[in-house]
């Protein structure tokens, strides 16, 4: 048999992931831009690579979505 498959090497549906970032964890320059803000979300692609932070995890969805990517919630 001589039938070629795509095992999918090339997606089209890049997938991204959403988490909750405590604004602890990140750069004190960040902190101080964000006073009175205990969390971000972030999306990250299936990497890791953080590729925005947003207030909102709506937000992230929708930034995810508008860049034609696939969102995942991360717990």
């Amino acid at each position: 048999m001589e039938t070629k498959y795509d095992f999918g090497g090339e997606r089209d549906d890049r997938i991204v992931y959403i988490r909750e970032v405590a604004v602890v964890d990140l750069p004190q320059e960040m902190q101080d831009e964000l006073a009175g803000i205990d969390h971000l979300y972030a999306v990250h692609d299936e990497n890791g690579e953080r590729l925005a932070l947003v207030k909102d995890r709506a937000v992230a969805f929708m930034v995810a979505r508008e860049n034609d990517l696939a969102p995942v919630s991360v717990h």
